[in-house]
């Protein structure tokens, strides 16, 4: 068995490999769901500097457990607009 690569790594390679990512989306979305989040729960108890850290970590961690279907369902969109006369 071959183990060489099949295809030649170049930006536009990586840059579709990171776009139809599962990962890639799950990220955004827990990065969104904290940026989202965090702001309002300081409100009501204001924390100090590491603590507002800790909050957008661990709000951006739970964010990226809780979206595993909806990143699934749009990598495959993507996958499936651009990709549609190929494969």
């Amino acid at each position: 068995m071959d183990m060489t690569n099949k295809h030649k790594i170049t930006i536009g390679y990586i840059f579709f490999y990171i776009l139809f990512s599962v990962d890639t989306w799950r990220i955004l979305m827990g990065i969104l769901i904290s940026a989202a989040l965090s702001p309002q729960l300081m409100k009501t108890n204001p924390l100090s500097g590491s603590g507002e850290v800790m909050l957008y970590i661990m709000l951006a961690a739970i964010g990226w457990a809780i979206t595993s279907y909806p990143a699934t369902r749009m990598a495959l969109l993507l996958r499936k607009l651009i990709l549609k006369g190929k494969a």
